[in-house]
């Protein structure tokens, strides 16, 4: 007897929502530093910082999700081990 498992997907709306939520708030930090009264030196560190804060976001998004489907693949075979077991096992069976 095994459990059928429910694969879940994002909807394009939701994933429309994700990019575009990205989307504005890398363009809203943009102009905001674009229109900092400050020296170019300045911005542009401010720039790089935003950069690299979003390369790592992604990274780390990444590595949990990934982290997440490995975990998933060990549950799915002890749920097939441990099937397999119950299912040779007979508590009825005469002990040989």
């Amino acid at each position: 007897m095994s459990e059928t498992q429910v694969k879940q997907h994002n909807t394009t709306a939701f994933y429309g929502q994700a990019v575009a939520s990205f989307a504005v708030a890398l363009a809203a930090v943009s102009v905001g530093i674009y229109s900092l009264d400050a020296s170019g030196w300045i911005r542009a560190f401010l720039a790089i910082s935003v950069l690299y804060l979003t390369t790592s976001a992604f990274t780390l998004a990444k590595v949990i999700r990934d982290r997440q489907e490995a975990d998933q693949i060990v549950s799915r075979v002890d749920q097939a081990r441990l099937e397999k077991i119950l299912a040779d096992h007979d508590p009825f069976k005469p002990v040989a």
